[in-house]
């Protein structure tokens, strides 16, 4: 086959005018299936011996490197790493077994003063942090092609577009605790590491061509100065389907549930949707059943769920019934920002007058730039910025507003007189 190397690193990015490629590439020039890796499929690296040479390999090798990982969700419980591919000039690619090397701290130390290359890094970055590989500087091939005006930022139709090669795409949700991977996936995860270098070189180029590409800095730099994200307080409440929830009895039915299903699902080390769906707990919630028997007649309850289930789901429920008033739950959760802009209207009318002039503004400036708006500003700050605005609306304090809810220099500079301009109307 060709060379995917030496032809994706001299292509330019394949547009017309000031805007990148549509959807289907250049007019009269089909796409390349990427069938191989360029070295064939590298063995998986599962011993301390192997993983010591790959780090040697790795540390000698230079340029930015490409990194990914592959999870098992909806297989397995939490969202922990079971591949992790890398590619990185004279190195080639590596794929290692982070259940077998369950501790890459000493890649990632290797790495460090390394560029690494990620596609939609905040997916990839919790589960690589846990095995020890945090990088310092890291460019972000999904976040480029939002910056750079890309309508699709999914890798298989970035590496298209912009490279003109096709990846088979056909195992991103496979169950990858696998074990033996089959060769097929162990072939997809090298390839999806493959040309991420190119494509990050190109999508480089297109950002610099349309000034934008400090802001990709900035943007990137922030990802990779992120804290670990905060566990999230109640997440039973994000059970799906618990809009329908309204008495503070049923919600503690869900809670009951859910923190039982959890546990279960911990231990077995399986998907929580795998031990008891999200519809079941919600039906169980709204049907308050009296014993098992009621129980087994909801959906999600029926003839699979053995009695000795049966009775630990009811037990849960009971525990619901029997708590008093004042262990229920509380209808909603502390609201620490404004309230939901469909209340704006009847709790404020001129904050919501502020906020419809501030999203029109931000929404044209972002079409001029050529960007989604949520990358341009987040609507959460939009928000807070016009529920609350400074006291005396001027662009030093619109700024000053925008830098304390977290928003980059380059967005500060965009956003701050269409924000002026909306708080001042």
């Amino acid at each position: 086959m060709t060379d995917a190397h030496d032809t994706a690193a001299d292509t330019s990015l394949r547009t017309t005018g000031g805007a990148p490629p549509d959807d289907g590439g250049s007019a009269g020039e089909a796409p390349t299936p990427l069938l191989e890796p360029r070295e064939g499929i590298p063995p998986v690296i599962a011993d301390e011996a192997a993983l010591a040479e790959a780090i040697t390999a790795f540390a000698a090798g230079t340029g930015p490197v490409a990194v990914d990982a592959e999870r098992a969700s909806g297989y397995r419980y939490g969202q922990r790493a079971y591949l992790v591919q890398l590619r990185r000039e004279g190195a080639g690619t590596a794929l290692i077994d982070p259940v077998a090397c369950p501790d890459l701290s000493g890649l990632g130390a290797a790495l460090s003063g390394a560029e690494w290359v990620l596609h939609a890094a905040t997916q990839d970055l919790p589960c690589l942090r846990e095995i020890g590989m945090v990088p310092t500087l890291l460019f972000d091939t999904e976040l480029a092609g939002r910056l750079a005006g890309f309508p699709r930022v999914g890798l298989g139709a970035m590496v298209e577009n912009v490279l003109g090669f096709v990846l088979e795409k056909g195992h991103s949700a496979v169950d990858w605790s696998t074990r033996p991977l089959p060769e097929p996936w162990l072939r997809y995860a090298a390839l999806d590491v493959e040309l991420l270098v190119d494509l990050r070189d190109c999508l480089e180029k297109e950002l610099d061509r349309q000034g934008k590409l400090d802001w990709a800095r900035q943007e990137f730099d922030a990802i990779a100065s992120a804290p670990p994200p905060e566990p999230r307080k109640d997440p039973w409440r994000r059970t799906s389907g618990m809009h329908k929830v309204r008495r503070r009895r049923q919600m503690a039915v869900v809670r009951e549930l859910w923190q039982t299903r959890d546990r279960i699902a911990r231990r077995r080390d399986v998907s929580p949707g795998k031990v008891l769906s999200d519809a079941a707990i919600v039906e169980a919630a709204l049907a308050l059943p009296a014993d098992a028997h009621a129980l087994a007649a909801l959906n999600g309850f029926g003839q699979r769920v053995g009695r000795r289930q049966l009775e630990q789901w009811q037990a849960a429920v009971d525990r619901a019934r029997a708590l008093s008033e004042a262990q229920l739950p509380q209808p909603g959760q502390p609201v620490t920002g404004p309230p939901p802009p469909r209340a704006w209207a009847d709790k404020d009318p001129e904050a919501a007058a502020r906020l419809s002039a501030a999203r029109t503004g931000v929404s044209a400036l972002a079409e001029r730039l050529g960007m989604p708006a949520e990358n341009l500003i987040t609507p959460d700050t939009v928000r807070r910025v016009c529920w609350e605005p400074p006291a005396v609306v001027s662009g030093e304090s619109v700024a000053a507003a925008l830098a304390g809810h977290g928003a980059r220099t380059w967005q500060i500079e965009q956003v701050t007189p269409v924000l002026v301009a909306a708080l001042s109307g």
